[in-house]
């Protein structure tokens, strides 16, 4: 059993954006839908709690109400590897979301991913100041991330 879960809030979306979820990522499923009794607070019945996996990593879905949302201020990485992967899972998540900058994008649910190509990461970390730095100008340019034009800059 996992040590640490993610909890996600939702308004009475958490079983629809479990669902869309498990269908973008491979090796993903709903677990259990949990509804309301009799003691509430939301109505009998109703959607509680939804637990599911992501790539194999628990999360669970609350809906909690409307009285928090989700912030920028966390978010979800995805760790692609190839363009191909980056632009799927982009195209996927951003529908009826909006693209942001540096590969991070809003859900329809407004909750925050980046979408990151792998290889990003080992460029960044490249011990030749130069280099790296190069890829983080680059990287600044862009809305979804194009790993061609990475790897050109970090040449």
């Amino acid at each position: 059993m996992q040590k640490i879960t993610t909890c996600l809030w939702f308004d009475g979306q958490a079983e629809e954006a479990a669902r869309f979820y498990t269908s973008v990522f491979a090796n993903s499923r709903i677990t259990e839908i949990q509804h309301y009794g009799e003691a509430g607070p939301g109505e009998p019945g109703t959607v509680l709690l939804v637990t599911f996996e992501l790539a194999g990593q628990q999360f669970l879905g609350l809906n909690g109400g409307p009285e928090f949302s989700f912030t920028e201020a966390i978010s979800l990485h995805v760790d692609c590897n190839s363009q191909e992967e980056v632009d799927r899972m982009t195209e996927q998540l951003v529908a009826g979301g909006e693209q942001g900058p540096c590969g991070w994008v809003k859900d329809r649910y407004g909750l925050s991913w980046q979408v990151v190509p792998s290889e990003l990461t080992d460029m960044l970390r490249d011990p030749d100041p130069d280099r790296s730095n190069r890829v983080m100008r680059e990287m600044l340019t862009m809305r979804k991330l194009d790993l061609n034009a990475l790897r050109r800059a970090y040449a």
